[in-house]
């Protein structure tokens, strides 16, 4: 038995993970508010990507969402609103809401050290004055997420200067990685054409961002 597998080593109930990560510190509490507080309204409107989390029957999800700066708008002290663009048609976070309408929300800016944390529940919504608020390029979302916010906090810094993520010298190299159609011609037994989706990949993804 491999060491992690040893339940002497479980952390399983509350108690035992107090004692080993003690209370938050004052710092850690005092930067929640329960609405969008105009401190923490900048980072929202300057976040180009954020990533959404959902829970579901099916289990949990995350999903990358991503605009140009403020595509999330503040519609109030209460409120944000996320446009659904055009995607791989999955709705996996879609599916969940419907089931479970909590959220998760974390906003990054490039070079921007801290995060933005944003939890509470959200419905989908086909409204018309919506879809058109949300317009991009002309062309409306399919859907926008109405999201109540509960909970937002600043996540300090430390996770990305681990990671270096914004380090230019850190970037990595695309090509050691295996490309989509690799991905897709080996999980799929060789049904779909690897070689073919490469090649007509970024013409399809530029004729269809919106």
């Amino acid at each position: 038995m491999t060491d992690w597998h040893d339940p002497a080593h479980r952390i399983t109930d509350a108690d035992a993970l107090r004692a080993l990560y003690g209370v938050p510190g004052e710092t850690s509490l005092a930067k929640e508010a329960d609405h969008v507080h105009p401190l923490y309204r900048p980072f929202i409107e300057a976040a180009p990507f954020v990533l959404l989390g959902t829970s579901g029957p099916g289990g949990l999800d995350v999903s990358p969402r991503g605009d140009p700066p403020g595509f999330v708008q503040v519609a109030d002290d209460h409120t944000l609103l996320l446009p659904d663009r055009h995607g791989n048609n999955r709705a996996d976070s879609l599916y969940n809401l419907i089931a479970d309408p909590r959220v998760a929300l974390l906003f990054m800016i490039p070079g921007c050290r801290e995060t933005l944390r944003v939890n509470g529940h959200a419905f989908i919504s086909t409204a018309p004055a919506l879809l058109q608020r949300c317009a991009m390029e002309g062309k409306l979302p399919r859907s926008v997420l109405v999201i109540t916010v509960q909970t937002m906090f600043f996540q300090c810094g430390r996770a990305l200067m681990r990671s270096s993520l914004w380090d230019p010298a850190a970037h990595v190299d695309r090509t050691t990685l295996p490309t989509p159609g690799q991905v897709l011609g080996t999980l799929s037994c060789g049904s779909i054409d690897g070689e073919a989706y490469d090649a007509a990949l970024p013409k399809r993804q530029r004729e269809t961002l919106y």
